[in-house]
This record gives structure tokens, sequence and C-alpha cells, in this order.
């Protein structure tokens, strides 16, 4: 079993950075997906960024530009760096593991302020 520390989240101004941080420990596959989804109260789950074992990235257009995913496998460790943060990123993010199975994380508040 797998299970997902989230860390980093918090209260920042409109222009501002944030860096969130999610540590897999337990049964790690080799290969996974490790991805940061968010939420705000009425509204669906959303995609924000993913990023492969081998390297590759995805990210939701809204995010392009601004946020950068990052892994550091000999940690099982994913980033997610959040820069000129807006009052519309304002969300619970959420650390999301697939390997042999899929994992969420509880989740971190990060409140931007205009």
């Amino acid at each position: 079993q797998v299970h997902l520390a989230e860390s980093g989240g918090g209260l920042v101004q409109s222009g501002g950075s944030l860096r969130l941080s999610c540590v897999a420990s337990g049964n790690v596959f080799r290969l996974s997906i490790m991805s940061w989804y968010r939420q705000i109260p009425g509204k669906e789950r959303e995609l924000v960024a993913s990023a492969t074992s081998g390297g590759g990235t995805n990210y939701a257009d809204s995010v392009k530009g601004r946020f950068t995913i990052s892994r550091d496998t000999a940690k099982n460790t994913a980033y997610l760096q959040m820069n000129n943060l807006k009052p519309e990123d304002t969300a619970v993010y959420y650390c999301h593991y697939q390997g042999m199975g899929r994992v969420w994380g509880k989740g971190t508040q990060v409140t931007v302020s205009s």
C-alpha cells in the first residue's frame, strides 16, 4: 500500500509563489504517474499537472507557464512549483499517485488573496 504526504500549502498574495511537495511511501512502484489536482467547494476535482516516472509532463491550460511539476524519483517525491499565483488558483490541492493502484493524498489548502 502507498501513502502520500503533502505539504507546502498556505496563504499568499496574488503574484506570489508556493511550492507543494508530495512524498510517497510504502510499496511505491517504479513506473508511476504522480499528479496534482485541485478542488474548490461545489466543483469537480480538476487535474492541474502530472508527471510520469519517465519524465513526461502534462499541464492544465490555466496553469501553463506559471506552474511546474517535477519529480525526484530517488526520494519518491513530486513537487509543484506555483508562480504568479492568482486568486482563482485558490483551492485544496491533492496529490495523486497511479502505479499498481491509485492513491489520493489528504489535500493541502492554497489560498491566494487579491
